[in-house]
């Protein structure tokens, strides 16, 4: 495993596993899993509905707390200060967890105008001991510009959108002359076309890969981190095995090519939803 240091000093596993559109009842066998293979860091969140499934995986395994990262968001509902400190509280119980590696704005849901406020909460957490870490998802430029004006803490990490044909070379810019790492969802295009694309079947090919592995070593190779999502055991092994081979420059070069600005997600100016 690679790790990468925050802006604060905290260590962090550069691959996670997602649990995005698991039940509930599927989260402990897919976390089990994960941690049977090797991963340590899970991301999971309020609206995934799966928080104690994940919690039940980590109470069940053997892996002291301290080795761990777990990841959590608070969902647009509950934004604002009070309660995004109320809706920490819920997920902590569900979790069944003393304290929280990372904790996320999920989106900032900009026509709504609470994601400084909901930060500000963020920071009193962090300056509790609650979470260890904090920081957002989707935010844009604007978004962050505004944040590391009126906030204190810089966020130590952007969840967002990323993949070959979503590079995001200009928010992962920004975030990288501020000393925020980009981390990736949807890393693999949902299992979608980016898999089969020429460019990536033939690196495949040449590495003895599959498409997915090169897609995420690509994004390791970016200094981005990374959290594919499987409920299948042959493939959350598979997203695991990524630190025995390396693309080249040209390599790379050639999925950077890929890039067309094509999202699966909304744009975060656009996704107001409650």
């Amino acid at each position: 495993m690679n790790f990468v240091t925050l802006n604060n000093g905290v260590k962090m596993p550069q691959l996670g596993f997602g649990v995005w559109q698991v039940s509930d009842d599927q989260a402990t066998a897919a976390v089990t899993k994960a941690f049977e293979v090797g991963y340590t860091s899970i991301d999971t969140a309020m609206i995934y509905q799966n928080e104690l499934g994940v919690g039940q995986a980590i109470k069940e395994s053997a892996i002291p707390r301290e080795k761990l990262f777990i990841t959590t968001k608070v969902w647009n509902a509950d934004q604002g200060y009070e309660n995004t400190l109320r809706a920490f509280d819920e997920s902590l119980k569900k979790l069944e967890l003393d304290y929280i590696d990372l904790y996320l704005i999920h989106w900032p849901t900009p026509n709504f105008d609470q994601y400084i406020d909901t930060y500000k909460a963020l920071e009193k957490l962090y300056h509790d001991g609650k979470v260890k870490a904090i920081g957002v998802c989707n935010f844009e430029i604007e978004h962050l510009e505004r944040l590391l004006k009126e906030c204190e803490v810089k966020p130590v990490l952007n969840q967002i959108e990323c993949h070959p044909y979503l590079a995001q070379n200009e928010l992962k810019a920004f975030c990288d002359s501020h000393d925020i790492f980009v981390e990736a969802w949807s890393p693999l295009d949902q299992g979608g076309d980016v898999l089969k694309d020429e460019a990536i079947v033939k690196l495949a090919e040449a590495h003895g890969k599959s498409p997915a592995q090169v897609v995420l070593r690509w994004h390791l190779q970016r200094n981005a981190i990374v959290i594919p999502k499987s409920v299948t055991p042959s493939r959350i092994e598979e997203n695991f095995n990524v630190f025995d081979f390396e693309l080249s420059a040209d390599e790379m070069e050639s999925i950077n090519q890929l890039d067309s600005n094509r999202r699966k997600g909304p744009h975060p100016n656009e996704f107001h939803m409650r």
